[in-house]
C-alpha cells in the first residue's frame, strides 16, 4: 500500500488537493480551495491524503469548527472522503478511516461524526459503507440527509443538526438559491458562471449566497455547505451538475417526480 502524506501551510502550494487537478476552468476555484484549507489547518483542519496523482483522501478537524450545521461538541467531523477508480477495494479507505480514528482517541475525542444523505447525494461519503464501519444514525431531516457518528461510549452525548436545516428550506421562495463554500474547487466556478447563464437563459431568478465564515456555514438551511440548491424554497440538490444548462432540466424534473 502506498503511503499517505498530509498537506500544511508549509507544502500546501506544491501538492495537490486530489479535486480539480488539470481543470483550467476551475483554476481560481481551485485556489480558493487551498487559501481555505490554509486557514482551516489553523483551526485544527486535517487533509490526509495518498501520496500520488489520485483521488484518494479523506478532510476533517473538529466538529466545534466544521463549516457544516452541526452541533457535536468533542467530536472530529469528517467532511469529502473519497476512494476513487483503481485504488477502490484495495483497503485505502479502511486504513484512512483508522487514522482519523486513532487522532481522535489520541485527541480524547467521543468519536466522529459525519453529514450524508438518506441516498446517494453527490459530493458526500457512501452512507451504506460507513454503517458498515460502525458508524449509527444519530438524526435525519425531512431534506435527506443523515447525521451519522461513530462514539467511542454510548454514554456520550448525540452530535445533533442544528435547527437552521430541519425545515429542509431556505428562507427565499422564489427561484433558484444556492447556498456554497470554497470547500470544494469545482463549487464557485460552476455555481457564480455556469449556473448564471444555465437560469438567464430560462428567465429563472437567481440568488447565489456564498458562505464566507463558519459561522454563517453553522447556520445554513442545509446541511451540504460545499453546494446545495434550492428551488422555490425547497431543497434539491447537492449535484453541482444542475448549474450546467447541458444538465439542470433532466436533474430538475428527476427530483420532481
Amino acid at each position: 500500500m502506498e503511503k499517505f502524506i498530509e498537506l500544511n501551510t508549509e507544502n500546501i502550494a506544491s501538492e495537490h488537493i486530489c479535486c480539480a487537478i488539470s481543470d483550467k476552468k476551475c483554476v481560481d476555484s481551485y485556489q480558493a480551495k487551498k487559501d481555505w484549507l490554509k486557514k482551516e489547518f489553523g483551526n485544527g483542519y486535517v487533509f490526509r491524503r495518498l501520496d500520488a496523482r489520485a483521488k484518494v483522501f479523506l478532510e476533517y478537524g473538529p466538529a466545534e469548527n466544521a463549516w457544516v450545521p452541526i452541533t457535536a461538541p468533542n467530536y472530529l467531523n469528517l467532511n469529502c472522503f473519497w476512494v476513487s477508480g483503481k485504488y477502490k477495494k484495495n483497503g485505502y479507505g479502511k486504513a484512512l478511516l483508522q487514522s482519523a480514528i486513532e487522532d481522535a482517541k489520541t485527541q480524547n475525542k467521543n468519536g466522529l461524526v459525519t453529514v450524508v444523505g438518506t441516498k446517494k447525494f453527490h459530493f458526500m461519503s457512501d452512507t451504506k459503507w460507513l454503517l458498515r464501519q460502525g458508524f449509527k444514525e444519530m438524526e435525519r431531516i425531512s431534506s435527506g440527509f443523515s447525521l451519522l457518528a461513530l462514539k467511542f461510549k454510548d454514554s456520550f452525548d448525540n452530535p445533533r443538526f442544528n435547527e437552521s436545516v430541519q425545515s429542509g428550506e431556505c428562507p427565499d421562495k422564489k427561484g433558484i438559491v444556492v447556498y456554497y463554500s470554497n470547500r470544494c474547487p469545482f463549487a464557485e466556478f460552476h455555481a457564480m458562471q455556469s449556473l448564471v447563464e444555465t437560469a438567464e437563459k430560462r428567465k429563472l431568478p437567481l440568488k447565489v449566497i456564498k458562505l464566507k465564515t463558519m459561522a454563517e456555514a453553522q447556520n445554513c438551511p442545509s446541511p451540504a455547505t460545499i453546494f446545495s440548491l434550492f428551488l422555490d424554497g425547497r431543497f434539491m440538490t447537492t449535484d453541482l451538475s444542475v448549474c450546467m444548462d447541458s444538465r439542470y432540466d433532466k436533474v430538475i424534473e428527476k427530483l420532481k417526480n
